[in-house]
């Protein structure tokens, strides 16, 4: 009786054990939220856009973010639309999270600028595009609106590639040689290879962000999004790619980098736009509140 007694007690301590480590192993590495378009403005709504609705989303955000604890937030561009002056009560309340905030900008960001160390001073960006770590975790924000006709560069060398991205567009028959699409320069493209490189020889996983999409092909796109994917399928420490711009979201698969495009908060009159990317030791999880999708990608 006593040898059964302490057989039992055995097979319970152990199971004890597991169910405790796998808790522990289900638990994200990192979690951060993740915010698109929010697009405030104080004008009356126009279509499926409700731009003073978007306050009262974002502190909506803010506050499940904040009950989620997590680790820091990623915005992605087109914080108001059309006005400067606009940003300061979007950045009165993000400032409300706990921790940190990381910004790309978009292209309605740009409105009423010409001088765009102010935008990327204001919104806290350390240069025009960058990247941070966390963990063995590669986080790169593109600026897709580096080359464009709304980003102050008439007279500069980033002009000449402008031109030289529509012709392209032109002869090629693309769809995203719009006013509101922008493109990465040369020396952005050469940044990128060799952010990706390093990763790649440490062996470092990595998150790409930026405003315009990259993938599939369509109107939204960044101006050069070809040349960007181009470096991206070079590599294999890229395990995802998260862009803005298409309120109405997309995702698919480029290389087998899943490429999610998340919905914008502007839309709708009052269902909001949101969410937590989850990373675990095998997969990353995109966790949608309210109006955006959930994914759950790259599964090791």
């Amino acid at each position: 009786m006593v040898k059964a007694i302490r057989i039992l007690y055995f097979v319970f301590i152990v199971s004890s054990m597991g169910f405790n480590a796998f808790a522990q192993d289900s638990q994200p590495l990192i979690r951060f939220g993740i915010i698109a378009d929010i697009q405030y403005a104080d004008k009356d709504a126009r279509g499926s856009r409700f731009y003073r609705n978007s306050l009262s989303k974002l502190e909506e955000a803010v506050d499940s973010l904040n009950k989620q604890n997590v680790h820091f937030t990623v915005v992605l561009g087109d914080n108001v639309d059309g006005s400067f002056d606009d940003l300061d009560p979007v950045l009165l309340r993000l400032n409300l999270l706990d921790n940190g905030v990381y910004h790309t900008p978009g292209n309605h960001d740009y409105a009423g600028v010409s001088n765009n160390a102010i935008l990327f001073e204001k919104l806290g960006m350390p240069s025009e595009y960058y990247f941070f770590e966390k963990g063995n975790w590669i986080f790169v924000m593109l600026n897709t609106n580096e080359v464009a006709t709304y980003s102050n560069i008439a007279g500069t060398s980033k002009e000449q590639e402008l031109s030289a991205m529509l012709e392209q567009i032109s002869t090629t028959g693309g769809r995203q040689g719009t006013s509101w699409n922008g493109g990465v320069s040369s020396n952005q493209l050469k940044w990128l290879k060799s952010v990706l490189s390093d990763a790649e020889s440490s062996g470092k996983h990595v998150l790409i962000f930026s405003h315009h999409p990259l993938y599939p092909p369509s109107a939204h796109n960044a101006l050069n999004y070809a040349d960007i994917l181009n470096i991206i399928g070079s590599f294999t420490c890229v395990k995802a790619i998260f862009a803005g711009h298409n309120h109405a979201g997309d995702f698919a698969y480029f290389h087998n980098i899943p490429v999610i495009t998340i919905e914008g908060m502007v839309e709708t009159e009052t269902e909001n736009s949101f969410g937590i990317v989850k990373i675990y030791g095998d997969k990353v999880v995109l966790e949608g509140k309210r109006r955006m999708r959930g994914r759950e990608m790259w599964k090791k």
